[in-house]
């Protein structure tokens, strides 16, 4: 099986049990990120009208709420939310949680969506699942309408830890996959975790292949550690 579809397979494999393990994984810390990127983004692009938000490896939909809920507090109206997702089981369990947004099942990389039709592209701890990265960077600008924001969030390699990044290292590293892999009863899906993480791009690397693929860096800030790093890049 080559690499992405196993990892499309993992995901459909954990996916009725993925927010009960992300919650206890992250004790909730990873709302204040998703506020955080929400809030940035809407700050960056100063519209209170949006036609279309897209949230690429959506999983099961929390990103997408988060968009929803956030704008809704700032009076800011949006058409259309729609998620982005090649696992049938995730959007399966995202389509329960919020039916009222629109789904695809798609890779990254073909998203199915017109050319310079969105406002906002985010991918939220999906990008280093992407083996296609450029083709996907490419894509999301695709997408994208000029001066459109792409919002990535994710878990970084870190070449040059401190001894706080170190001891998030041990936490990532051992502590993590097992709590993981025994709510989900997948213990190698949660050790792909950390792997991934490691072999990942530094900060500096993605902010270089963004700007590659068309994009001008706005914002970068990684949070609790360096444990996940907050990317906004707005459409040349």
């Amino acid at each position: 099986m080559q690499k992405q579809e196993k990892i499309v397979s993992m995901f459909d494999d954990i996916a009725p049990t993925y927010d009960t393990a992300n919650r206890v994984m992250s004790m909730g810390i990873d709302k204040s990120w998703r506020r955080k990127a929400c809030d940035l983004s809407y700050k960056f692009y100063a519209k209170k009208q949006i036609d279309k938000i897209v949230d690429v490896a959506c999983g099961t939909g929390d990103m997408m709420d988060f968009w929803s809920s956030r704008a809704n507090k700032q009076h800011i109206d949006i058409s259309e939310i729609v998620g982005v997702d090649p696992s049938v089981g995730m959007l399966d369990v995202a389509r329960g949680k919020y039916p009222t947004f629109k789904y695809h099942i798609a890779k990254a990389t073909q998203i199915p969506l017109a050319d310079a039709s969105s406002d906002i592209v985010s991918i939220t701890y999906g990008i280093r699942n992407v083996v296609q990265r450029t083709e996907a960077l490419e894509e999301f600008n695709r997408v994208l309408k000029k001066d459109g924001l792409l919002v990535i969030l994710e878990f970084m390699k870190n070449e040059n830890p401190s001894l706080l990044g170190k001891i998030k290292d041990f936490y990532m590293n051992k502590i993590l996959p097992k709590v993981g892999g025994v709510i989900s009863n997948n213990l190698e899906a949660y050790e792909y975790l950390p792997n991934s993480i490691k072999d990942f791009s530094t900060v500096q690397n993605l902010q270089k292949e963004l700007q590659s693929a068309g994009f001008e860096m706005l914002y970068t800030k990684s949070f609790s550690m360096d444990i996940s790093t907050l990317l906004i890049a707005r459409k040349k």
